[in-house]
């Protein structure tokens, strides 16, 4: 898949002069000041006349790089090379026999740092080819035009895969083998699909009615999905291979134990961990109360701890629902691990970023709610383990921030709820699941992937994993082999 190269008509140097020559087309966006009011999508997406505009920069490389820098590695020069033609449904098939969740990575995925951090049009002054923004497009198409690109399917085979956790990696997974011919079945712990996509990701980011669009296009091409199972409580992986009859499993859990500092006062009321207050916000619809019943605390002054992705959602809820809110990470800015483009809207929507900053402690008040946050400043020291400059104590910088609502944002755990079923299972010293390049687990007929394998990671990333597993396992349904791990 690596050794791709496109086979299409390639500009003349003198088209690729004036190619050189264009400007990205910027995506049309709400108003910081209406946005920071409301739960709907920020980004309003490209129309069809800015899309081909968009698309007629690609210089259409023979050895496209932005196809190495993407986990699932789309055929990106082609599906633009049919958007720049106007070849709107022939673009979709083929995005879509590479990722089946096109409108969701096209929102959420970080092409700054994948696709469109390897673009050929990026190298110099120019800014990339929009590719994030044209997948979006192109996904977009589908839906609001109500014509569903159907699943190319191969003969059924008479095999069943089941699938554990219904997250990027799970519905990648699920739609490949699919497309092979097995019988798939996803077994989802929540009352709805999605995982990740679902629970972590606002409203205003990822609209939940686009990941229902895509689980329901997976449903219809077949794919069986059981919501409120739980494995580990209703079956064991022994159960669904011996008593339900699955020939292979994929174990796409994610990563759902809330992370703590350990900081005295960490048990007060009004601290929470993103992955409660996001889910309440998102999955359970709290951000709507009291018109659903799921009640949310609403600070007036909020402080998140973190600067990665799951920081910013969470601190940027928390604005919506009407606090003032605080950011406080103990690196600096170019250090953040979240998404430059959202770390530019919390800017844009007011969110206080107080970085090289970090919490020593929270004081409580006479009824045992937090009150306030002890903070002490931090300077760049030498570089650590991740090659980034570490962050060392400034003496005597102490100082406090008043909050009434905390909320925790530095990453997850394994949930030990399944893999604590499987003795022969073999995990990592922090819980995760130990694999091979090919996703294979040490129990066999069982692969891995996603957050439970490598820890918070992205979703196109666990959507890679997902793909790696599922062509790996339709060797194994087909043909056998002998299961041992590889290097």
């Amino acid at each position: 898949m690596s050794d791709y190269r496109f086979r299409g008509k390639r500009p003349t140097p003198t088209e690729m002069r004036e190619k050189l020559k264009t400007k990205r087309n910027s995506m049309p966006e709400q108003e910081p000041k209406v946005r920071c009011n409301n739960f709907e999508e920020v980004n309003l997406g490209y129309d069809a006349e800015t899309a081909i505009r968009e698309a007629k920069r690609c210089l259409l490389c023979l050895a496209p790089q932005c196809v190495k820098g993407c986990p699932v590695k789309i055929k990106i020069p082609e599906f633009i090379d049919l958007i720049a033609k106007g070849e709107f449904m022939e673009a979709l098939n083929v995005m879509k026999r590479d990722n089946a969740l096109p409108a969701v990575t096209g929102r959420v995925c970080p092409q700054e740092t994948q696709c469109e951090g390897v673009c050929a049009m990026g190298k110099g002054k120019n800014s990339p080819v929009g590719i994030g923004y044209l997948e979006r497009f192109i996904a977009d198409f589908e839906r609001k035009s109500d014509i569903k690109c159907c699943m190319e399917k191969e003969k059924p085979t008479g095999k069943k895969a089941a699938i554990i956790g219904s997250g990027p990696g799970g519905l990648t997974a699920a739609a490949d083998l699919a497309r092979m011919g097995h019988e798939v079945h996803i077994f989802e712990a929540l009352h709805k699909g999605g995982g990740v996509l679902v629970y972590g990701i606002p409203e205003f980011r990822l609209p939940k009615e686009i990941v229902e669009y895509e689980i329901d296009a997976l449903q219809e091409a077949g794919v069986k999905l059981h919501t409120n199972a739980v494995i580990g409580k209703l079956f064991t992986i022994e159960e669904l291979k011996k008593e339900e009859g699955f020939d292979t499993i994929f174990i796409g859990v994610g990563a759902g134990a809330p992370r703590f500092l350990g900081l005295d006062g960490e048990n007060l009321n009004g601290v929470f961990s993103a992955n409660e207050f996001l889910t309440r916000s998102n999955l359970m619809k709290g951000y709507q109360f009291p018109e659903f019943d799921t009640p949310i605390k609403r600070g007036r002054n909020v402080t998140v701890v973190g600067g990665g992705n799951v920081a910013m959602d969470a601190a940027r809820t928390a604005l919506r629902l009407g606090a003032n809110v605080t950011i406080v990470y103990r690196r600096a800015r170019e250090q953040m691990p979240a998404r430059d483009e959202e770390i530019m809207h919390g800017e844009e929507e007011g969110i206080d970023f107080k970085l090289l900053t970090n919490p020593i402690g929270l004081e409580a008040d006479e009824n045992g709610w937090v009150k306030n946050m002890e903070c002490i400043q931090m300077e760049l020291g030498e570089p650590d383990d991740s090659g980034r400059r570490r962050p060392v104590p400034v003496e005597g910088s102490n100082f406090k921030i008043e909050t009434d609502l905390v909320i925790i944002a530095i990453g997850s755990n394994a949930n030990p709820l399944l893999t604590a079923t499987v003795p022969d299972l073999k995990l990592n010293r922090w819980g995760n699941i130990e694999t091979d390049k090919k996703g294979r687990t040490s129990v066999e007929g069982v692969w891995a992937g996603g957050d439970i394998v490598t820890g918070a990671a992205t979703v196109i990333e666990a959507m890679g994993a997902g793909r790696t597993a599922a062509e790996d396992m339709n060797t194994y349904l087909k043909e056998g082999f002998k299961w041992v791990m590889l290097d």
